[in-house]
């Protein structure tokens, strides 16, 4: 549990930090929707309502909502190309690259809807550090919401679920978390206001790691505040 106000910063005991990658680590919004957009057009399908459902789950899980069974893997593998392509164009969260080098391997790991290729690149694109521990779309039978990526990645740190904090953005990446039961959920930005977070900070810049503890410092809002 944190202890904190609004005046002091909040203090997580955690073994180790989950991350999300996209809104938390890495800015990919305006490339991943351009072609989440492109991917609809070409489709014949309304983008705005493909843009609504596509943040923080896994691209085949999207597709699978506009697209027949029978077309999921083509679809799915022409909005990963599209992403891909555009992955050179990623930014960095302000304070990304600082807060993950204050946190060692073992207690840090990345937890992407992205497949590996696409987490891995648009890491490099955003000069944020590589994760030795990364659970990516390929690697779990269900996304986010679905708990499984966040306690696959405890169990590959060698944790129980409630040792870990994780830091998201997205409604789904937070429902995740929280049906994994850890320790607490840090939000990133004004999309995680409201989702069921401990705490919401503006950026990566407010918060940092010392000594199996997460300072999270000027929060945009608290729970049950």
């Amino acid at each position: 549990m944190p202890n904190s106000s609004r005046h002091t910063p909040a203090v997580f005991e955690a073994a180790a930090v989950l991350f999300d990658n996209d809104g938390v680590l890495v800015d990919s919004r305006a490339t991943g929707e351009a072609a989440w957009a492109t991917w609809a057009r070409e489709r014949r399908l309304d983008p705005e309502a493909v843009l609504a459902v596509m943040h923080g789950q896994r691209s085949r899980d999207t597709v699978a909502q506009f697209i027949p069974p029978e077309d999921l893997e083509e679809a799915t593998a022409e909005i990963d190309l599209l992403e891909m392509q555009a992955a050179a164009d990623t930014s960095p969260i302000p304070g990304a690259a600082a807060l993950i080098q204050q946190i060692p391997d073992a207690s840090r790991a990345l937890v992407t809807s992205a497949s590996r290729p696409l987490g891995t690149a648009r890491l490099e694109a955003a000069g944020v550090p590589s994760f030795a521990t990364m659970v990516t779309a390929e690697v779990v039978t269900k996304g986010k919401p679905n708990p499984e990526p966040y306690e696959t990645a405890a169990r590959l740190l060698a944790l129980a679920t409630s040792d870990c904090i994780v830091v998201e953005d997205s409604s789904n990446g937070i429902r995740a978390a929280r049906a994994a039961k850890v320790g607490a959920v840090i939000g990133i930005g004004t999309p995680a206001v409201g989702q069921g977070c401990d705490i919401v900070v503006p950026d990566c810049t407010h918060l940092a790691w010392t000594a199996a503890r997460l300072v999270a410092s000027d929060p945009i809002c608290l729970a049950h505040s």
